[in-house]
């Protein structure tokens, strides 16, 4: 049981050394001796566990997308609408990129052209809040001349606008920069009388 612990726990080190040696250098230029180097493993046993960069490199968007699932089945809030969550998700995958280098790395990953993804990210982002956007407007929670197709393109727009700018500037990934786009998006999408039970602010901390 310890040494499959142990092997566990190498694993997962390698899949967070690999993500930040992404995030930091690019996945071109990403090598697995700077992996295993700062995993503090040796080649030999960064091979036992990932039989080359691109066997290693699915592993880390698999576990991004793990995180990812975290960030969207945190649930709807009790008597909270669909758009609300909608803002909700968004405030906590911003605060998510901040912080998790795996996830990060995840999503850079979907952009990378050398490579066709794994699990991409960026799709799979794109089709929940397309059915977020879709229970929303059947629930009469958009305008009647807005569609979800319509509001889909802009807020993945600006979120993965926003995700890829924040790898250089984390003031785009910021709390206050989701604010402002929820703030100027919601009274083009939300019929008025509900715009008052919204808020743009997001999930307040327990």
């Amino acid at each position: 049981m310890a040494k499959q612990e142990r092997a566990v726990r190498t694993r997962d080190t390698l899949i967070r050394s690999a993500a930040e040696i992404f995030d930091r250098e690019g996945f071109a230029v990403a090598s697995l001796t700077a992996i295993s180097k700062l995993a503090g493993v040796s080649n030999g046993a960064l091979h036992h566990h990932f039989t080359s960069k691109a066997v290693l490199t699915d592993a880390v968007e698999e576990a991004a997308l793990a995180r990812l699932l975290a960030v969207t089945e945190a649930g709807l809030p009790l008597g909270a609408s669909r758009m609300q969550l909608l803002v909700d998700v968004t405030h906590r995958l911003a605060t998510a990129l901040r912080g998790d280098v795996v996830l990060r790395a995840g999503f850079e990953l979907s952009g990378e052209v050398s490579r066709p993804p794994r699990a991409d990210l960026r799709e799979w982002w794109r089709r929940w809040v397309l059915e977020t956007l879709e229970q929303a407007d059947a629930e009469g929670e958009l305008r009647p001349e807005v569609t979800a197709s319509d509001v889909v393109s802009a807020v993945v727009a600006a979120t993965v606008g926003f995700e890829v700018l924040g790898v250089r500037q984390a003031e785009w990934l910021s709390d206050s920069t989701i604010t402002r786009f929820w703030r100027l998006l919601l009274p083009t999408v939300v019929p008025t009388a509900r715009l008052a039970d919204l808020d743009a602010e997001g999930p307040r901390p327990l």
